[in-house]
């Protein structure tokens, strides 16, 4: 396996790439061409593009890996390598103009994050990690996850997708809401990963995500020093679910108390993975 500064530089390239690609199609005096793919979920010429110039990198630097992409999404069985890729996470955002959009570039071994990169297109601000070699920004800066009690204030994503997750989600959210300081959900998870990383939040929660909406943030988190598992405490089943518990390891042992207790704990997966529906 090629060194893994190697990877992480390729996957910060790519997301780079990826990053340009979405921010000049947003700056065009055109239509992005959307179409509609489910309730709330959308895909944009934008995001083809953006998902055009992450893969024509990672193929260019390491051709033998394979790749799942939200737009070209295909099941990939058995373990090795992988990348996940989303090119636009926040379509919606993006197509409303509101600039919480990442970019996110993950790569896996035997379904366990190795390596990963996050890019900001209207900041022009990237992330990236990689096991063993810590968390950083794109100037250099190591990332750490919050320290304190846990109870500050938290990221999530509504199950807006999954009516099935609904009930549960709302059994955390209530008692989380109760916990701690503040909530925050701005729709895209690569970012609230990102966040929980540098420790602006303790942590996120969210149900059913897919592959490529958790591969590079998580990494992130874990390089800094946090915890990333299911609602069952499961350090491997939260890449099959993508119901995911990611922060500091003092609101990570809140968290897990506090699902329990409020019942909203399911063992079994919620989805395949790569999910058939993107985040």
């Amino acid at each position: 396996m090629r060194p893994l500064s190697e990877l992480r530089s390729l996957a910060a390239g790519a997301a780079e790439a990826g990053a340009a690609v979405a921010r000049e199609w947003r700056e065009r005096d055109q239509p992005l061409r959307t179409e509609r793919k489910g309730h709330g979920d959308y895909v944009t010429a934008a995001d083809r593009a953006a998902e055009d110039a992450v893969l024509s990198v990672l193929r260019s630097g390491a051709p033998e890996v394979a790749v799942v992409a939200e737009e070209s999404a295909a099941t990939v069985a058995g373990g090795g390598l992988i990348w996940a890729v989303d090119p636009i996470d926040g379509t919606t955002n993006y197509l409303r103009g509101f600039p919480v959009v990442g970019v996110s570039v993950g790569l896996l071994e035997d379904g366990r994050p190795l390596a990963g990169a996050v890019a900001w297109p209207f900041t022009g601000e990237s992330w990236s990690a990689a096991r063993g070699l810590g968390a950083h920004d794109h100037r250099g800066r190591r990332l750490a996850v919050a320290g304190g009690d846990g109870r500050g204030v938290v990221a999530t994503g509504f199950p807006f997708r999954r009516p099935e997750n609904r009930a549960r989600y709302l059994a955390a959210f209530e008692a989380v809401l109760a916990d701690v300081e503040d909530l925050r959900r701005a729709g895209a998870a690569s970012l609230d990963l990102v966040y929980s990383a540098t420790g602006a939040f303790d942590g996120f929660f969210e149900l059913g995500l897919s592959l490529w909406d958790v591969a590079a943030g998580s990494i992130l988190v874990l390089e800094a020093g946090g915890v990333v598992t299911d609602w069952a405490g499961d350090a491997e089943a939260v890449y099959r679910s993508g119901d995911i518990l990611a922060g500091s390891p003092a609101w990570h042992g809140r968290m897990l108390d506090l699902v329990r207790r409020a019942g909203a704990v399911r063992l079994e997966s919620s989805i395949a993975v790569p999910g058939p529906e993107p985040g």
